[in-house]
């Protein structure tokens, strides 16, 4: 079993079957020579960091590092367990002003990782990456660029140059959000256009892409003889004017998506229409606790595998929210958890469900806790995981064939 962004159900497993995980992390130490933009603080990591995870008690135990100096700040793995992708949020490549992405080889035996190759993004700053479905294009975010690419994968797993890039276009929203918390100065992507997320639908006929700086989800038609987007009609559609989407997440169901808003602080619930990629807005809450005032920046969202609660990431506040998904798709507050660490860029479940994991990115620490699947509320498991500038986790079994 593979995890990446998407959640899966939890079933038994033996606990001393191996499962690695592989966190992705901000590191540039090549800072002099290879010039590189990232998010602040820069470079305290040292590439893709590996661990092997104690599945009764949650435990990361270090077992190596892939050493890559060009911040490897998102990761997805193959449903195959053969490969790992990472986006390298760097700002250029040699001459040009374009970020790359690269495939690595995964050994099955122990988990180590081996680079097959890296191309070029189609933008700067490439922070997000996804597999279409049919498992032959990854889809890239970005952020520096303005921009969404879809990269062709070779049958060994490599990556080929694009064969589509599309460069986000619009007016940029307002420094203020609509639905700022009072008292906010939260301000980070609405001086350009930032393409921060890109992800198919289940069907792999519709692709979605969230531009910060436009305050637009972008809705396109996905051809995948050729690997080509086309603008789905409507085009995209709009939230609040500074607000700021950042990551979304679709539910089970396919009929429900979240949106996370990173200047807004919201989280949007919209009906999709799986026959004709079409999104409608029906809900907006806060992602913070009643009564905040002040400043804060979403980050990461996640639907639980049984569909029942949504996760809400808030940097500065430093929680994670949770709700409970009514029977209409709707979301009722249940609580909120504490990250233990500042600026919580992401989280994610291991394959059991029953472990959250929070890369806390300034504080140079993951924290993980207990998931009560009754409740959804989440309880520190007391473990904190050195690791410098963490931004993403993802998970892999290497005992599943």
């Amino acid at each position: 079993m593979v995890v990446g962004m998407m959640i899966p159900q939890v079933r038994g497993q033996s606990a001393d079957a191996p499962l690695m995980a592989y966190v992705g992390t901000f590191s540039s130490p090549l800072r002099d020579v290879l010039p590189t933009q990232v998010d602040l603080p820069p470079g305290n990591g040292r590439g893709i960091h590996l661990f092997q995870v104690d599945r009764l008690t949650g435990v990361l135990s270090a077992c190596g590092v892939y050493e890559q100096g060009t911040s490897p700040s998102d990761l997805v793995v193959n449903a195959a367990g053969t490969v790992v992708y990472s986006a390298n949020e760097t700002d250029r490549v040699g001459d040009e002003n374009e970020g790359t992405v690269s495939a690595l080889a995964i050994d099955r035996a122990d988990g180590k990782l081996r680079l097959l190759n890296t191309v070029r993004s189609g933008g700067a700053g490439p922070t997000h990456v996804s597999i279409h479905p049919s498992g032959r294009f990854l889809l890239v975010a970005n952020y520096f660029g303005g921009s969404v690419a879809v990269l062709p994968i070779l049958p060994d797993g490599r990556l080929a140059e694009a064969t589509d890039v599309k460069i986000d276009a619009g007016t940029v929203g307002p420094t203020r959000a609509t639905n700022a918390p009072p008292g906010s100065f939260a301000f980070s992507g609405h001086d350009r256009t930032h393409a921060h997320m890109i992800e198919a639908d289940a069907s792999g006929k519709f692709v979605i892409h969230s531009d910060l700086g436009l305050d637009r989800l972008f809705l396109w038609k996905f051809d995948a003889e050729r690997g080509v987007l086309a603008p789905n009609d409507p085009a995209a559609v709009a939230l609040p004017p500074g607000d700021g989407p950042r990551h979304f997440h679709f539910h089970p169901n396919g009929r429900w998506l979240y949106s996370l808003q990173e200047e807004g602080s919201t989280v949007v619930l919209f009906d999709y229409e799986a026959a004709t990629g079409r999104l409608s807005s029906r809900q907006t809450v806060s992602s913070l606790p009643p009564g905040y005032a002040g400043s804060n920046f979403c980050s990461g969202i996640l639907v639980s595998g049984d569909g029942r609660f949504v996760y809400a990431g808030n940097r500065l506040h430093d929680s994670i929210s949770i709700f409970a998904i009514e029977d209409d798709g709707r979301l009722t507050w249940v609580g909120e958890e504490w990250t233990r660490g500042n600026y919580p860029r992401s989280f994610n479940f291991d394959p059991s469900g029953r472990f959250l994991y929070s890369c806390n990115q300034r504080a140079d620490a993951i924290t993980s806790f207990r998931v009560d699947a009754a409740s959804g509320r989440l309880t520190f498991t007391g473990q904190y995981t050195p690791v410098g500038n963490p931004s993403a986790i993802v998970f892999l079994d290497l005992a599943a064939k």
